[in-house]
């Protein structure tokens, strides 16, 4: 009889695309997820993992596999789910993923709320970037994800993954102290032309709007700095480096040098929390899903 716990390490490395990553979402070491599918492939018979380079590749048995283990594990969800809500009480493993200023910004206070009132409830947090969680959460690996969208990406809806407004993250435009903008109560974007910008890479959704939004009002962005993580961004605004234009949820106090400049319409980024359909029937989805919105706005989101 195939194992449950071997079909899951394997479901995670389809998905996650590494042992490593696999390892890390479930919470395992990667020697124990290796073990964890070397058991399957003696049980099986069947090769699943190759080599491929420094990583692994599914074999299309593994491949059929590892769908298959995505429909059982379906299953025991739907049996959980079923148990947990004949109780009435919320309980149970809670695999979460958000994105960064997310995780940094709101999730410490919500899980510690649901550690307090519910001490059945074992969460478990990875961060994950946004534009990958939805279909984490489609294809099983995590319970609940946090996620975002803006005017010019609205969230995906594939089929199966239900969702919830969380609330609206307002963007502020960052400048060098002594800029030209720093003295105002706003800027219109019509006015940001010939600005040095630092930004994420391309490929990101903050990215993507500053490009698009400066294109529409005339203006191709000189985007001379990129980083991934918002506080090197903030890093190089204050080294009078350029400006950039930041959401609040996550980012904390402003060190010396930079200084916050209103847009003028406010830019928003809008968070939801996503999960399986037929999964909110389970209280600790429920709850969880309830406390996000109850802690929204945190106080460094909202001024």
């Amino acid at each position: 009889m195939l194992d449950l716990q071997r079909l899951r390490a394997l479901h995670a490395v389809s998905v996650h695309g590494t042992v490593g990553a696999a390892a890390t979402a479930l919470g395992y070491t990667p020697s124990a997820v290796s073990q964890q599918i070397a058991k399957l492939e003696r049980e099986t018979r069947t090769v699943l993992l190759e080599r491929e380079g420094r990583g692994v590749r599914l074999t299309d048995e593994a491949r059929q596999l590892a769908a298959t283990a995505q429909q059982l594990m379906a299953i025991v969800e739907h049996a959980e789910t079923g148990l947990e809500q004949r109780r009435g009480v919320p309980a149970g493993r809670l695999t979460m993923a958000a994105f960064p200023s997310a995780a940094r910004g709101l999730l410490p206070s919500v899980l510690a709320d649901l550690a307090r009132r519910h001490p059945a409830i074992d969460a478990r947090l990875s961060e994950v970037d946004p534009h990958l969680s939805v279909d984490l959460v489609a294809k099983g690996a995590v319970d609940l994800a946090v996620a975002h969208d803006w005017d010019i990406a609205p969230l995906p809806a594939p089929e199966g993954v239900d969702h919830a407004f969380i609330g609206e993250d307002p963007c502020d435009l960052l400048v060098p102290e002594g800029h030209p903008f720093a003295a105002r109560t706003a800027v219109r974007r019509e006015d940001l032309g010939g600005e040095r910008w630092i930004c994420q890479p391309p490929g990101r959704v903050c990215h993507d709007w500053l490009v698009r939004t400066l294109r529409a009002a005339g203006h191709e962005p000189d985007i001379v700095h990129q980083a991934d993580e918002n506080p090197t961004l903030v890093a190089l605004v204050a080294a009078g480096l350029g400006v950039a234009l930041l959401p609040r949820l996550g980012r904390g106090a402003l060190p010396p040098g930079v200084v916050e400049v209103a847009l003028d319409p406010l830019p928003v980024r809008r968070l939801y929390a996503l999960w399986r359909t037929g999964a909110a029937r389970r209280p600790a989805i429920a709850e969880t899903v309830r406390t996000l919105q109850e802690h929204w706005p945190p106080a460094a989101a909202h001024r």
